[in-house]
């Protein structure tokens, strides 16, 4: 299962001296709930080296088209990526973008993706304002992608002018406003339930259901589509990867109740989509029960975990439930 759609970023970085404030950058997303993807160009390598970038995003760092040519690397980063950021753009990348080259994984990846492109300049007062490099940006600009303005302030050695590297803060609130545009649920927080529970009976033996989490599992992939930061209370469900979700895993009713009641205070939405089983047996022994012991099992209810998390939720927190029915009941 891939990353859906919402908080995937691809992070360009140029080779300019200010690409070791993208290190910071990336750490800023990330504490923002956003998977970053790092694609140097080979030239800023020079600058900030590959298992630096690598250590930081926790993920593998490609600078050619052709390092891994069997997964199409710029087709699947463009289609994988809600944002593209590059950061420092330079006056060189921003002339090649410019122009519609693509001549390494970066630039390729510009012109395969449909997502917005932010560009963050950085670079020597005299190359900014220099008049082919206005040019160009203002022919990005006509082609919808977003250029911020670099900042007027002090640069390498002794100058100092506009061309600054902006600070991270008024880029990450750009990423955010575009992010927003983008996706119905950033800044909330949901707690989504799945899967079935089992109740012991016996080392070997439990009381379950044919829950197969699969429910829980697409609202929880469609809320971090839409940029919530979620919390998955997951029982017994099918195998799944969901990158970018907490996981909880649990084993009964008793242990996805006290999750939730841990969790429930910092989440604005609890979706109950899980399988709760109804009883228990009254002692789970400790060891395998002789089929000639199985003639009566004592049950005991399980508490409505909806209901009794619902006494305590706030005023301004949404709840959700579901009832598995085997016919159409609604009394």
């Amino acid at each position: 299962m891939t990353f859906p759609r919402g908080r995937e970023i691809v992070l360009g970085v140029a080779a300019g001296i200010a690409a070791y404030k993208s290190c910071d950058l990336l750490r800023r997303l990330q504490d923002r709930g956003f998977l970053v993807t790092v694609v140097p160009t080979p030239s800023s390598l020079n600058f900030v080296g590959r298992t630096t970038w690598e250590a930081l995003s926790g993920r593998p760092v490609r600078t050619e088209v052709w390092e891994d040519a069997g997964s199409v690397s710029h087709v699947s980063l463009g289609d994988k990526a809600d944002l593209l950021i590059i950061a420092p753009a330079t006056a060189d990348l921003i002339a090649r973008v410019a122009s519609g080259r693509a001549d390494d994984l970066l630039t390729t990846t510009v012109l395969a993706t449909s997502a917005p492109i932010l560009f963050v300049p950085a670079m020597h007062p005299a190359m900014w304002l220099n008049a082919a490099t206005q040019e160009n940006v203002e022919t990005l600009r006509r082609r919808g992608y977003i250029v911020m303005e670099p900042e007027v302030g002090r640069l390498t050695g002794r100058d100092s002018g506009v061309g600054r590297f902006p600070e991270t803060t008024a880029i990450i609130n750009k990423v955010l406003e575009i992010s927003q545009k983008n996706a119905l649920l950033v800044d909330k927080k949901i707690l989504v339930t799945a899967g079935g529970t089992r109740e012991a009976l016996d080392p070997v033996r439990f009381l379950g259901n044919r829950s197969s989490g699969r429910q829980g599992l697409a609202i929880a992939y469609e809320s971090l589509r839409q940029g919530a930061e979620v919390t998955l209370i997951a029982g017994d469900t099918v195998p799944f990867e969901l990158e970018g979700a907490r996981v909880i895993t649990v084993e009964s009713a008793e242990e996805m109740f006290a999750a939730m009641k841990d969790e429930m205070p910092s989440h604005d939405v609890l979706v109950m989509s899980a399988a709760v089983a109804d009883a228990r047996p009254v002692s789970a022994s400790e060891e395998k029960i002789k089929k000639a012991s199985l003639q009566s099992i004592s049950l005991l209810a399980n508490p409505d975990l909806l209901a009794s998390i619902s006494k305590t939720r706030r005023a301004d927190q949404v709840l959700v439930g579901f009832a598995a029915e085997t016919r159409e009941d609604f009394e």
